[in-house]
């Protein structure tokens, strides 16, 4: 464009050459009258500068309505997988993993409730026992899972709330790693004597431990185990002085009771009904803020003038963390149905298990105080697992 003047553009549409416009000379008038006949105008500059700010000012508000509907692309596209994946959940068997071996409470538990769950689902839920590290390969396996609703645990007190204190290493964080689901049910741990113990009652065994500091013995099914910490918090709420005894699992240990090597024990419910109704063992206390349901009668350590005594065994459905609240929400949904179905509750009853069915809120709310709780046990304890 080097032959046309300074201050002059080429610009579609009619030529004008307005007569007094200083910049239109006679000698450019045959230019323009070229120009026009192309469909080519020379602009002053005046409505040059006129037409660029015009049009950069559209360029801006294009450009500003181009972020703003690009955002909101964005986000319409974040929003549908997981609206989409929920439509479509589940779409293939779901995995859910249990910490411990086949036929104990968890394992049963699990089982109740995952048949059920299949049945409202449309899919099969395979369980998948992962014994090993009280429950923390389960946990790592799961934490470490797509988090697609396709792979979840059946979570406890010892997984979720216990572990991370007891153990010098945990590849997993109980908080941050799960979504909580709803927690399925507790099951109270039984206060029991040998019938030679001179105690009929806690108040009795109580004031029989203060005489005799270090003199009873309470058996557990291992070192930071739900009987071990029962019996570790009853020694710091009580203040006696009785010595814990470690056993390779709870069936061992029960038996060294009932045989009275050991005096004293915090035992499930379900695994020891059977021997206080054949007055093997005798019952003084449930360990719940409850009464449980399978034996109404038994007060609790509460009742019994120890306020707030609370150690509870507790199992409830996590998922890893990232999977879908939608998905989330199918899954609590499903649980809260199996839990009011009568035939489960039958059977988790007859288990030794008070049902529960909480909200996710409400179980990751009972999490997070059962943790501060347990840990500072553990630390009075001197309870560590390499």
């Amino acid at each position: 464009m080097a032959g046309f003047p300074l201050g002059f553009r080429i610009s579609p549409g009619r030529a004008q050459n307005e007569p007094g416009d200083g910049l239109y000379s006679h000698k450019q008038r045959p230019l323009t009258r070229f120009l026009a006949s192309l469909g080519t105008t020379l602009l002053p500059q005046g409505e040059r500068v006129r037409r660029k700010n015009t049009a950069n000012l559209e360029s801006n508000v294009l450009r500003k309505f181009s972020i703003h509907l690009a955002s909101i692309a964005a986000l319409l596209l974040t929003l549908v997988p997981a609206q989409v994946q929920a439509q479509a959940y589940p779409n293939k068997p779901v995995t859910l993993v249990v910490a411990f071996t086949p036929g104990g409470p968890s394992d049963v538990l699990s089982r109740i409730v995952g048949k059920k769950l299949q049945e409202l689902l449309g899919q099969p839920f395979i369980i998948e026992n992962r014994p090993g590290a009280g429950g923390n390969i389960a946990a790592e396996q799961v934490a470490r899972a797509a988090p697609d609703g396709h792979t979840l645990l059946m979570g406890n007190n010892s997984i979720l709330a216990t572990n991370a204190a007891l153990y010098k290493k945990i590849n997993f964080d109980p908080e941050k790693d799960f979504i909580p689901i709803s927690m399925v049910g507790t099951q109270a741990n039984i206060l029991v004597v040998n019938p030679s113990v001179p105690a009929n009652s806690m108040a009795e065994l109580i004031a029989l431990a203060k005489a005799s500091p270090g003199k009873l013995n309470f058996a557990s099914s291992g070192h930071g185990a739900a009987a071990h910490l029962s019996g570790e918090l009853f020694k710091s709420e009580a203040k006696v002085d009785i010595v814990h005894v470690a056993y390779k699992g709870a069936a061992p240990a029960l038996q060294d009771v009932i045989a009275g090597h050991v005096q004293m024990m915090f035992a499930t419910a379900a695994s020891v009904v059977g021997h206080i109704k054949s007055e093997k063992v005798r019952a003084l206390a449930v360990t719940t803020p409850k009464r449980t349901a399978v034996l109404p009668e038994l007060a609790t350590v509460d009742e019994l003038g120890i306020k707030g005594f609370d150690a509870t065994t507790w199992h409830g459905l996590v998922a890893p963390a990232g999977t879908p609240r939608e998905i989330i929400a199918i899954l609590h949904d499903a649980t809260v149905k199996t839990l009011n179905d009568p035939a489960v509750r039958k059977q988790l009853t007859e288990l030794g298990v008070d049902i529960v069915g909480s909200s996710p809120t409400e179980f990751e709310a009972y999490i997070k105080a059962e943790i501060p709780k347990w840990t500072a046990v553990v630390k009075t304890s001197g309870a560590r697992v390499e």
